[in-house]
Order: structure tokens, then sequence, then C-alpha cells
């Protein structure tokens, strides 16, 4: 009886450890939705986007932003926009944009960022559990004593890959010029810098095949150095600097992939730039800037190239009518041919 039940057990792991392998090993994908759209429309816009992304079937969505830059910085507007994303059938993690607080103003037209932000937190952020109707539990780095305000960065697991959102607004990162007012910005690169840190350390302890980190703001950690990094930020301190020496640091001592994803505003590319929408590697460091209504990446962990881009969800409806699911390349950003 003994050796039945010990054989027994023994069939039963090598069933699950096969199990977890073929998890591991199946292939995915996920939606990034755009910056929520201007105007009266702007949740039927946004409500309708939701629900071709939903159509997919993506593991996961992400919402790049909460509101556009010409709407409210209102209670009203976070608790309406987070009921609608909270209708999102697949899980949804939200990545703010400078556009949720950075420019927001009180009143007497004062700077009411940091307020906005903590408020923003609290609305947002007051769990571990994503957003929509199929939850997805997530780590938080405010479950770290020192750095309880920093909910809204937060990481998941699938398929080997460590997915994680950090709160890099696209407006220069919060960086402000004047003198004694960029207290900001410095917590929150501190906080920052030990989220990444412990991103990279845990994912080359896990032994994981990749990284995909998403943010509002484009670091240029792929921009080949001794290109202008600077951009439209020529004229003042890059607010991105230090984030992007470190994440080219901790990408040199990783092994696997690491894919940065942005949504910044379209903008001309600067010299050495890929236009957006292209999906460009510098060694094992990868980036793509997603603009349009919803993009989706597709993941096949154990590939040597795990991430491709697939089309714009803004035409993706139109494709799906003639049958088309060709994916773009992830070389050439382009769409591929059939063969």
């Amino acid at each position: 009886m003994k050796r039945a039940a010990a054989s027994l057990l023994a069939a039963l792991t090598l069933l699950c450890a096969t199990a977890t392998r073929a998890a591991d090993d199946e292939v995915f994908d996920f939606a990034v939705i755009g910056h929520t759209f201007p105007g009266d429309s702007g949740d039927d816009d946004l409500r309708r986007t939701l629900e071709r992304a939903d159509k997919m079937k993506p593991a996961f969505v992400i919402a790049a932003g909460i509101k556009s830059a010409g709407e409210p910085c209102s209670d009203r507007l976070y608790l309406q926009r987070k009921a609608l994303l909270n209708k999102s059938d697949r899980p949804l993690m939200l990545v703010l944009a400078g556009a949720d607080w950075t420019d927001c103003r009180n009143s007497a037209g004062r700077s009411n960022a940091l307020e906005r932000l903590n408020r923003i937190r609290e609305i947002y952020f007051d769990g571990r559990e994503s957003l929509g109707e199929r939850k997805l539990e997530l780590n938080r780095q405010s479950t770290i004593t020192k750095f309880r305000s920093y909910a809204e960065n937060a990481y998941w697991e699938k398929g080997g890959v460590l997915f994680a959102t950090i709160n890099l607004p696209a407006n220069n990162n919060h960086f402000l010029s004047e003198a004694g007012r960029n207290s900001e910005y410095e917590d929150r690169f501190v906080a920052n810098r030990a989220w990444l840190q412990r991103l990279f350390s845990m994912a080359r302890r896990r032994k994981l095949t990749g990284i995909v980190l998403f943010s509002d703001g484009d670091v240029k950690a792929h921009v080949e150095q001794g290109f202008s990094l600077l951009g439209g930020f020529s004229s003042k301190q890059d607010g991105f600097g230090d984030t992007r020496k470190l994440v080219r640091a901790l990408a040199e001592k990783f092994s696997g992939k690491v894919l940065l994803v942005d949504t910044a505003r379209p903008r001309a590319p600067a010299e050495g730039e890929a236009p957006a929408g292209t999906l460009t590697w510098r060694g094992n460091l990868g980036h793509v800037t997603l603009t349009g209504e919803w993009n989706a990446v597709r993941v096949e962990p154990g590939n040597a190239a795990p991430f491709t881009l697939l089309a714009e969800g803004a035409r993706d409806d139109a494709r799906r009518e003639h049958g088309s699911k060709r994916p773009v390349s992830e070389k050439t950003g382009k769409t591929e041919k059939p063969r």
C-alpha cells in the first residue's frame, strides 16, 4: 500500500509539473488601450474600445491613463472612469499617465498634482486585485512599508515573463526646474529605483525569460548612446536620465528579454529613433510606443523572439472581417506578407 501510494504521489507530481510547463509554454496575447478619448463622447469611445479589446480574449488588458488632458481632475470623473474600466471582461491593469495628475490645478490656479495623485491612489489602488470583471491578484510596491504610497507600481507573472507597471509620466517625468519644488519627483525616483532593482532581481532569481515594463513616458533606454536623447527637453534637465541609465545597467545583467512599452503622445522621432508603433531592439532591450485606440502584443514563451506586435486596434475590426490576422514584423514594424 505504501509503495502504491508513493507511486501515485509521484505520478500526480509529474502530471502537475507537466501541466505547469504546458501552461508556461502557452502562447497568449495582451492588449493595451490608449489614452482616454477626449470630448463629450469619451466614455462611449472608451466603452466601445474595451468591448473590442475583450473580443480577442487577451490574457489581460493594460489601460494607459484615466483621462485626457482637457478633462477635469475631479473625483467624479475618476470614479466614473473606474466604474467603466471595471466593466472590462478581462483583468485590467491601469498605468498612470501625466494627464491624470501632473497638470492638475486647484481653484487658485496652483499645481494640485500631488494631492490628485494621492487621491487617484485611494480610488484605484485600494487593494491587491486588478480592475475588470475577472480579477488578477497583483503584487504592489505599497506592501513594502518604506514605499507604502506607491501602490500604482505593481507586478504579475505569466508564462515565465514578469509584467510590471511603473509611474513615469510622459511630460519629462514631472521634473520641475524651479528650486525647492521637486520633492515629488525626487521621492518617486527613489521608489522607482527600488522597484526596478526588485523586479530585475526577482526575474534573475526565478530564472524568468522576460520582463515587460509598462509606463506612460518613454525613458529612451533603447536609443543608442550618442544620439540626441533630450528631444523636446533640450532646454532643461532630462527627467528620465537617471532612470534610463538604471534600466540599461539592469538589462545588461539580465539574460532574458526586456520589453519597454510606453504610450507617450505621438511626436516626430528624434535622430536614431524608430517611428511610434515600431518594435525595435538594442541587444536584449526592446521598446515600442503604442498609439491609437488599442494594440495587441503576442507573447510566445520559449521563443527566441517572444514578443510580436499585432494589428493596431483601430484597424483590427476591418482586418478580421476580411479574414486577415497577419502580425506586424518585430524587426521592421511592417505588416508581414502571407507566405
